[in-house]
């Protein structure tokens, strides 16, 4: 158990007309002095650093004693009364209680979220997007939801924060929440940012997180074969809605369009470029990163079929747009759960990869901040095109 250190010390250079020195007072806590003024003056002569005393006995010396005696006494007290309040507190909090000065504002888990995504919010469009932003502010509501759940309250007090409490977060989220496991881990990675900002404005002590190792689960990536993209495009529907639908989610197969994109894509959009052939350039919602697709010429054609003179698809919502992909799929025999991202892998895998794009190049064209997210997103498909290739090579060889 911690305790206090209380040490009474002459200022010996600050002798005044009448010979006497002030006495001052040094409390040490946690390794951390404050040091402060007690009003007292003494003889230097009378004072005895060892026994923390005035001496000779006499009634002036008395008095200075019983001072001491009742700072010390006054001092005990309020390093008492922070200890039962039970929150965290340092040597400063110790003398500021002493003196009967308000303490300062301790901070909360809240606290820091609220200010994180507030300065957020105000980013938005500048270095960060709408969509990155939403997602802090699930991650707030989830931490809520926890607080409330686990601990009947509506915040938690920040020095409090512990690797007990991030296992009782992640087990709440799998369990209450029923998260799946990529869904949980992400939802902690941003709770993490968020606790950095604590720590780097000296609201936090010490991690939390530095002991605590939360599982990252890689999602299986989806995306349709040569073949299923080749019976999806040929397929011919009987309804219009199922063919915009169709048309617009192979446009994305060519292209790498996520849905705000191909949502947002007009025709300033497309531009003649240096090799005299039309490209896609715009940016990316999901990262302001600048892109620029060239357009194949299935892409062109689909892009034409549709083109008016303000715009160059058809509205449709991302609800509709993946409840009719469901439609689409039982028709044409496809056994995956048919979504526009879906579009997305297939541009990247089957449409890029397959064919020997290199990976900085694919990278580019996704509009991926880094490549080693393209890397880590699509290893694997590398390791089978490389495993496709040594069996080829060593039918050859044979």
């Amino acid at each position: 158990m911690y305790k206090i250190n209380i040490l009474f010390f002459l200022a010996r250079a600050k002798k005044n007309s009448q010979g006497r020195c002030p006495l001052k007072c040094r409390v040490t806590y946690l390794q951390k002095r404050k040091e402060f003024a007690t009003g007292l003056f003494v003889i230097p002569e009378y004072w005895n650093s060892k026994l923390q005393k005035v001496h000779p006995p006499n009634i002036d010396n008395d008095n200075l004693n019983s001072h001491l005696s009742l700072i010390r006494q006054k001092m005990n007290q309020a390093f008492l009364f922070l200890q039962m309040e039970g929150n965290e507190f340092d040597v400063d909090d110790v003398v500021s209680k002493y003196k009967g000065e308000k303490p300062k504002e301790q901070k909360t888990v809240m606290d820091v979220i609220r200010y994180h995504n507030n300065r957020m919010e105000k980013l938005i469009g500048i270095e960060t997007t709408f969509t990155s932003w939403e997602k802090y502010s699930q991650t707030q509501k989830h931490l809520e939801d926890f607080v409330s759940f686990k601990f009947g309250k509506k915040d938690f007090p920040l020095f409090k924060l512990n690797e007990v409490f991030l296992h009782d977060f992640e087990y709440y989220l799998k369990t209450e929440k029923t998260f799946k496991d990529s869904t949980t881990y992400k939802s902690i990675q941003r709770f993490r940012k968020m606790m950095k900002l604590a720590l780097s404005m000296d609201y936090l002590k010490k991690d939390p997180f530095i002991f605590y190792k939360a599982k990252r689960y890689k999602k299986e990536i989806v995306y349709l074969t040569k073949d299923e993209l080749l019976n999806l495009r040929n397929y011919t529907f009987a309804q219009q809605r199922l063919e915009q639908v169709r048309d617009m989610f192979v446009l994305c197969c060519y292209t790498g369009l996520a849905y705000r994109e191909m949502a947002n894509l007009s025709p300033q959009n497309i531009i003649e470029n240096f090799d005299g052939n039309l490209w896609i350039q715009m940016k990316r919602q999901k990262t302001g990163k600048e892109i620029s697709i060239p357009l194949m010429s299935i892409a062109e054609k689909l892009i034409e079929k549709y083109r008016t003179n303000d715009s160059l698809l058809p509205l449709i919502s991302n609800q509709k747009f993946n409840s009719y992909l469901k439609e689409i799929a039982l028709l044409v025999g496809i056994e995956k759960n048919l979504t526009h991202h879906i579009a997305r892998k297939t541009f990247a895998t089957t449409v890029l990869l397959y064919n020997d794009v290199p990976m900085e190049i694919v990278s580019e064209l996704l509009g991926h901040s880094n490549i080693s997210i393209t890397t880590e997103s699509y290893g694997k498909v590398i390791k089978k095109k490389v495993s496709d290739h040594m069996i080829k090579l060593s039918k050859r060889l044979k």
